[in-house]
């Protein structure tokens, strides 16, 4: 079955990317939870779209990526979240907040789907988090999580 991606898929793909894989693979697992549509003529479009997009949100190259690796991981990253006297945080840190923290400190924008959180984050303090911004980079940051 020949499908387009439209999220990254480990070991399979990128957004964009034209793949072959089994049938039911496609069609119980990828296509219900949308990550990938079943390709067509007119699905070129929704490639290029889709390319287009990627482009605009991705690091330049390997030394635009080591220069945003740099600076996340010069100094800890503070990420000010709600929580109660105890220090437990109402919820956890999301994605969002994250990428929100991130972006304020290297200046770029980081798109929450490259951090690998690898634990929830549901308490204040210390915390350490991956960030892949490029096909081989991929940078250690540290996270002060702290009441706001």
């Amino acid at each position: 079955m020949k499908l387009i991606l439209t999220q990254e898929v480990d070991g399979l793909g990128s957004p964009g990317d034209i793949v072959e894989v089994k049938d039911g693979y496609g069609r119980n697992y990828l296509i219900p939870r949308n990550v990938a549509v079943r390709w067509t003529r007119g699905g070129q479009k929704q490639v290029d779209s889709i390319k287009a997009a990627r482009a605009t949100r991705s690091v330049r190259d390997h030394a635009h990526a080591d220069e945003i690796k740099g600076k996340l991981e010069a100094a800890p990253v503070d990420v000010k979240v709600r929580a109660g006297d105890s220090g437990r945080l109402f919820g956890t840190v999301t994605l969002t907040d994250l990428a929100g923290a991130l972006a304020e400190v290297s200046g770029e924008s980081v798109d929450k789907r490259t951090i690998v959180v690898t634990n929830p984050i549901k308490s204040l303090g210390a915390h350490t988090i991956a960030v892949k911004l490029h096909d081989d980079v991929s940078a250690t940051v540290s996270l002060n999580v702290i009441a706001g």
